[in-house]
């Protein structure tokens, strides 16, 4: 099974501007489409931005509402799938969304954050209840999940054993935590045998200062693709052969004793 290559775009784009951060999508997904990109993964919330306080709420649209459809459109413009995140409403309630379209527009799978981190968002999103969610890309089993959900060992081991092969991973890590990006994500891609796309902001919003530092980290380990401080797309290949051969050789999930483990829940 040939690689899928994957592109990391390490970007806030415009916060309270979803127009702009559209045209920035559709540009983006034609450099990732000429590097020879299968799949584009954005920032957690890029399409309105982050820090946007009560502008939550006036932004936030129906899992097929504009925003959905203007991706769709630019999927199947380049050829390419697009993960994004969004704020989601749902009747009252408003959810830390994210989205993966294919290349032919059709909507593969949508998440919404089930670990809220902080004040901000406690505030301002209802948390998701739905543990793991996949879908199938190139013969690719991808799951979802949303930032602080991947600092949980629990989320991605479930992952795991539900057969995730890569994992993706919108994120807004800010100072003073660039050790996640740095050191936990690979450590959960090893721990757990998968690839995991962390796709972090950039630079300073509102009262948040994010670091950057998005990766693709393989089953092995090893960081296949490293973004720096700044705005960035960067590009790195899921390999079918190294997974297969990093599981076989990895013995962690099948030397697991489940019976020892109740008190974890």
């Amino acid at each position: 099974m040939p690689s899928l290559r994957t592109a990391l775009l390490q970007s806030s784009g415009r916060p309270g501007s979803p127009d702009e951060n559209l045209a920035a999508l559709d540009e983006a997904a034609g450099r990732a489409t000429a590097a020879g990109a299968r799949l584009l993964v954005c920032p957690e919330l890029f399409l309105t931005g982050y820090a946007i306080g009560d502008a939550v709420a006036g932004l936030a649209e129906p899992a097929d509402g504009p925003g959905a459809r203007a991706v769709a459109e630019i999927c199947v413009r380049h050829g390419i799938a697009v993960h994004y995140g969004y704020p989601e409403r749902a009747g009252e309630a408003v959810f830390n969304a994210a989205q993966l379209i294919g290349p032919d527009g059709t909507t593969l799978a949508g998440y919404r954050k089930t670990h809220l981190f902080g004040r901000f968002e406690r505030e301002w999103f209802t948390p998701g209840e739905q543990a793991v969610v996949q879908t199938e890309l190139d013969g690719v089993r991808i799951g979802l999940l949303i930032c602080y959900d991947v600092e949980f060992p629990e989320n991605v081991r479930a992952h795991a054993l539900a057969g995730t092969d890569l994992l993706l991973v919108p994120t807004a890590l800010m100072h003073p935590f660039p050790f996640v990006a740095e050191s936990v994500v690979p450590v959960r891609a090893f721990e757990s045998q998968m690839y995991i796309a962390y796709v972090n902001r950039t630079g300073t919003e509102g009262e948040f200062e994010f670091t950057g530092l998005s990766c693709l980290a393989g089953p092995d380990g090893a960081v296949r693709a490293r973004a720096g401080r700044g705005e960035e797309l960067v590009v790195g290949d899921v390999d079918p052969g190294l997974l297969g051969a990093s599981r076989a050789a990895n013995p962690y999930l099948t030397d697991r004793r489940p019976g020892l483990y109740g008190s974890l829940v």
